[in-house]
């Protein structure tokens, strides 16, 4: 049977077939608990049925409370996850905590490839290693993932864990990317995270629509976490301000992958934390398990994420770490004694390019020191700065430092409704539309990927 899945699951190239109907996820269910329910053990019993899940090595058995037969399929009028008509109840779904990122977090690319898609070995390894919240794939670009349904939704959150959808977007279709988005919210999902990449580098409108739909759609509090790239300067043209502005994602989960990226755990948190921290979002580490990172520096990535005050850690992914990955992620650790956090925010002056000055441009502009929001620091921003700081009891000096980032971003950013197309340049209107503004002209800048390859993306 499961050659059978991986074999249908290779054919069918990005989506995931096995688990595209909730037929399918209701089978793996009924069969985990025709397996853990002694033959004796009747529907209707006043026993709860439950599983017992050998885990390899040297761990221990894992018995894990679940739903009666009736409820599981659906009898008695009930659905999946809802109280069953008998007096056996399943677990009550968790109550969603103020911030679902929160604690420790595992992420799942290919269902058929994690655990072999068996749910009740990878609820049994969740459990073990305190994962308490799962980020399962729900759709690529206009592409919905059948691996993302309700059932198996309520079948992990009857085990006490939270899920949370994630999608990779392009920004071609960003009306269908805020559906499919929304979609994966209506399934259950506890919150949603939007992986944008080098594909939405210059894509200023694109992104603004598909936040405001996304929005419109699921609410304006719904917790949604950006997973982009984690060196804001390598990428002067993607939009970081509309991704983590005013209507976009309440949480910056940034790709801090450092052996990928070929630089160490210390190195990788003082670059990323100096430039996104300018976004005022809370930051919650994206470490890396997939080229089977050495356990010293994933125990230091947990250490420095500590250090920095991060309240959750979230790992990429579950089918490609190793036993000794899952180990470094709850292997007991303190804080390393003596380390002091990095604490720089990036400087910007004259002659900087790219999305942190959009952003400094759109507060100067909300406290009153007029600028073109263009993404281009020269004469006439850094008189606007130097305007500010005079107002401010700050030294004049044109250049926005930490002190000068501290007194600006205490301002609201004035909204920008971006132009919907550009030319070659970045910079063309649309006709007979005046309460547009054209795409900053940072957005045509080239960029440089730190991060290989194209990790979450299609498939």
């Amino acid at each position: 049977m499961t050659r059978d899945f991986r074999a249908r699951w290779a054919a069918r190239g990005r989506r995931v077939s096995g688990l595209g109907r909730p037929s399918a996820l209701l089978l793996v269910t009924l069969a985990v608990i025709l397996v853990g329910v002694p033959s004796s053990l009747a529907v209707g019993s006043s026993v709860n049925p439950t599983v017992t899940i050998p885990l390899p090595g040297q761990l221990p058995t894992l018995t894990i409370p679940l739903p009666s037969i009736g409820a599981a399929s659906g009898q008695g009028g009930t659905s999946p996850g809802s109280a069953p008509s008998t007096n056996v109840s399943p677990p009550p779904p968790p109550a969603p905590p103020a911030n679902p990122f929160n604690g420790r977090a595992m992420w799942i690319w290919e269902l058929p490839l994690s655990s072999s898609g068996n749910l009740a070995e990878i609820i049994a390894k969740a459990k073990y290693y305190g994962v308490g919240t799962l980020i399962i794939k729900s759709s690529d670009g206009t592409q919905p993932w059948g691996q993302f349904t309700r059932t198996l939704v309520s079948t992990f959150r009857a085990a006490g864990l939270r899920v949370c959808a994630w999608q990779y977007v392009y920004g071609r279709a960003p009306a269908d990317e805020a559906r499919l988005g929304a979609g994966a919210v209506k399934e259950g999902a506890s919150c949603l995270v939007i992986d944008a990449e080098s594909e939405y580098q210059g894509r200023y409108y694109a992104a603004q629509r598909y936040l405001s739909l996304l929005r419109q759609q699921v609410g304006a509090n719904f917790p949604i976490g950006l997973a982009g790239f984690p060196y804001i300067d390598f990428h002067p043209a993607f939009p970081y301000s509309v991704f983590l502005g005013p209507g976009g994602a309440q949480y910056n989960l940034p790709q801090m992958y450092w052996k990928d990226i070929g630089t160490s755990v210390d190195a990788v948190y003082s670059h990323t934390y100096m430039y996104n921290r300018l976004y005022q979002r809370p930051i919650y580490p994206l470490g890396q398990l997939f080229e089977n990172p050495p356990l010293r520096q994933i125990i230091r990535f947990r250490q420095l994420a500590d250090a920095y005050g991060a309240r959750g850690v979230s790992w990429w992914d579950y089918q490609e770490a190793t036993t000794s990955n899952w180990h470094g992620i709850v292997i007991p650790t303190a804080r390393p004694a003596g380390f002091v956090p990095d604490p720089a925010v990036a400087a910007i002056g004259r002659g900087s390019k790219g999305d942190p000055v959009v952003w400094a441009q759109e507060h100067l502009d909300s406290a009153g020191d007029r600028v073109a929001i263009d993404g281009d620091f020269g004469r006439q921003t850094q008189a606007a700065v130097e305007s500010f700081q005079a107002a401010h009891g700050l030294p004049a000096t044109g250049v926005i430092y930490a002190g000068t980032w501290t007194a600006l971003l205490k301002y609201k950013p004035v909204h920008v409704n971006w132009a919907a197309h550009s030319n070659k340049h970045g910079i063309a209107r649309i006709a007979g539309v005046s309460s547009t503004t054209p795409p900053p002209l940072s957005a045509s800048l080239p960029g440089r990927n730190e991060l290989h390859g194209d990790l979450g993306r299609g498939r």
